[in-house]
């Protein structure tokens, strides 16, 4: 059995290169599972050119409510100009859904775009689909939000789904990255196989940061550009201790010389930069770089990483503080050092602007997580027991 399958919010193809790495399943009477990507929608031109660029299926670039019902808004394709498909993936538009922003849930100009998905099946009506969202819509309008996508997921196309709901946590499926978020997988009620969710792989032996990030490169590996920084942030650095973040600063002001001291002698930098400074020295530095902020106070601004934790989530946008940082040297991450935290290998190669690579990186589904459902998923049709929760 090989499901064609079409995705909507594609993005650079986290999802998509998951599928095309999910190893084929073959059952106890010799049927062989597998998937065939057929499509993937997104209306950023740049992922779409990264999408097509690694040959992970035709990439076209359009709203996705308007491929998927149809509508005037895409010139020259929709979901009709493609064979059916019989498998649906969809990361729906997470922007008002998210912890960090004002969590606007259904009412945001965001919140609707679930029902691209719902269109698609109700269309296409695919033997299953996987969606995906952030930790936040949980609570999202009180909690009502979710439960009426899920509802409306239940009861789309000729049959209806079973859906089974789970949190996933990537870092304990191997990601090198505390990446929390919900997948929806939907089996059409008619196909009489129930899935469940695929244990974790890696509890208790998380993949560092340090890690993945210290790997060598080969030659031609593309997106190592450094971000420019300034001398200002550079400094807030050499006083931030890795996994802490800027607000730290202040809590080292409050403290005494003596603790101020210990807290900073935890820096693998400093007996070689600041191990020399006065205590009065020390404190007028912090007191020159630190933030003067009252609002907006996100753990992950100016925050470093751990070289022996998973890295904190990645992000693709905001200003300053949010580029994610070394746990030793004093920078933001390069792009290709994101991207290994997100679990894309070196030669995936991504198209367009230095700040469009870091969006399409930190919107993206990590692949090796989406491989492992797909393979449950696949291991589910073809009636092979696995390790489950």
């Amino acid at each position: 059995m090989n499901f064609q399958l079409g995705e909507l919010f594609c993005g650079p193809g986290g999802m998509a290169l998951g599928a095309k790495l999910a190893a084929d399943q073959v059952s106890s009477k010799g049927e062989t599972s597998s998937i065939s990507h057929v499509w993937g929608v997104d209306r950023d031109p740049n992922a779409i050119n990264t999408y097509n660029a690694n040959e992970l299926g035709e990439g076209v670039e359009c709203d996705a409510m308007a491929f998927a019902e149809a509508h005037s808004g895409c010139d020259h394709k929709t979901i009709k100009a493609f064979p059916k498909i019989s498998a649906l993936a969809f990361g729906f538009p997470c922007n008002n859904f998210s912890m960090v922003g004002k969590q606007e849930g259904l009412a945001g100009s965001f919140g609707q775009l679930y029902k691209a998905g719902i269109a698609a099946i109700n269309y296409s009506n695919p033997k299953w689909f996987i969606a995906e969202n952030v930790s936040g819509i949980h609570s999202a309008n009180s909690g009502q939000a979710f439960g009426q996508i899920q509802r409306e997921l239940e009861s789309a196309g000729t049959h209806g789904y079973d859906l089974t709901v789970h949190l996933y946590k990537f870092e304990d499926y191997g990601v090198p990255q505390s990446r929390h978020r919900y997948i929806i997988v939907g089996i059409r009620k008619d196909q009489k196989v129930i899935f469940k969710v695929p244990a974790p792989t890696h509890l208790k032996k998380h993949v560092s940061a340090k890690t993945a990030l210290t790997r060598p490169y080969a030659d031609g590996v593309q997106d190592r550009e450094l971000t420019r920084q300034q001398s200002q942030v550079e400094e807030r650095l050499l006083f931030t201790p890795p996994w802490r973040n800027a607000w730290y600063l202040e809590e080292m002001l409050d403290m005494s010389a003596e603790n101020r001291r210990a807290a900073l002698a935890v820096a693998p930098w400093y007996k070689r930069k600041l191990a020399h400074l006065s205590d009065r020295e020390i404190v007028d530095r912090i007191e020159a770089c630190r933030l003067h902020c009252t609002k907006a106070r996100m753990s992950h601004i100016y925050r470093r990483l751990h070289p022996k934790k998973p890295s904190y989530t990645i992000t693709g946008s905001g200003g300053g503080g949010t580029h994610v940082y070394h746990w030793e040297k004093c920078r933001a991450l390069t792009n290709r050092e994101r991207a290994r935290l997100q679990g894309f290998p070196d030669d995936f190669n991504f198209e367009g602007p230095k700040e469009m690579v870091r969006k399409q990186i930190g919107m993206a589904v990590p692949p090796e997580g989406a491989k492992i459902i797909f393979e449950a998923i696949l291991k589910t049709f073809a009636g092979i027991n696995y390790p489950s929760i």
